[in-house]
């Protein structure tokens, strides 16, 4: 299994779903996942879809600009990390973002989220 396939597929799956359906990314995530999303910590599948769906915007379109990724530690989990542009609907400038997922393996041969920390940067020079 090539890491950097399964960090493309993953990241296609999750901004795609992230994008039309946030509730349906609940299954990428298990009770001890944790997501930082701008400094705020929350724990928990249910958890963190409930805060993802709590963003105060409806409507966006994530744009990737780099994935890298690379294997982490012997139990096969692999880090990914996303750059790129989120325009909101409505909003005539996108958002530059970077978000760093670390994915552990299943029994079942895919990938959770055990972590994934968000941050917006700044669009100043």
């Amino acid at each position: 299994m090539d890491p950097d396939q399964v960090a493309k597929a993953f990241v296609e799956h999750y901004y795609s779903t992230f994008d039309a359906n946030r509730a349906g990314l609940a299954n990428l995530y298990q009770d001890g996942s944790m997501l930082t999303f701008e400094g705020q910590k929350t724990q928990g599948s249910q958890n963190i879809v409930a805060k993802l769906i709590a963003l105060p915007f409806q409507q966006c379109k994530h744009h990737i600009t780099t994935v890298d990724c690379q294997p982490s530690g012997p139990a096969g989990g692999m880090l990914v990390f996303v750059s790129g542009n989120l325009q909101l609907s409505g909003e005539h400038h996108a958002l530059k973002f970077s978000q760093m997922f670390h994915l552990m393996p299943t029994p079942q041969g895919s990938f959770y989220v055990f972590n994934d920390i968000f941050s917006q940067l700044s669009n100043a020079s």
